[in-house]
């Protein structure tokens, strides 16, 4: 089973260099997680899932954290859906950062990390 959330946007203070630290930028975050449920679907029960309102949380405290790579908060955000959901299979965050300051005109850079249990 696989449960995903797509498009989340957020304003950060996320760079590797000082001025993208102070202004800030627009950032999407998607996320999958795919899972074998903890216990019967059927059951209509929300903690035999993973709740995407959850993983927009995770995202959302994770984001407010300024760092230098959008790789480690990407690696952040695994590390507390795992913490939190410690029945998953596999996650991938990818992180888009609009605009990002490489001297050209560009939509974004981004960055994906997989996670598989094993």
């Amino acid at each position: 089973m696989i449960v995903a959330l797509h498009g989340a946007e957020f304003f950060a203070y996320h760079g590797f260099y000082p001025e993208e630290q102070k202004l800030g930028n627009c950032f999407i975050v998607d996320m999958e997680v795919e899972f074998t449920p903890a216990g019967n679907i059927s059951e209509d029960d929300l903690s035999n899932t993973v709740n995407y309102e959850q993983l927009y949380d995770i995202a959302c405290e994770e984001m407010k954290l300024p760092k230098k790579l959008i790789e480690t908060v990407a690696e952040a955000i695994i590390n507390e859906i795992k913490k939190q959901y410690t029945f998953v299979d596999l996650i991938k965050v990818s992180i888009k950062k609009l605009n990002p300051l490489v001297g050209a005109k560009t939509k974004y850079s981004s960055v994906t990390l997989n996670y598989q249990k094993g």
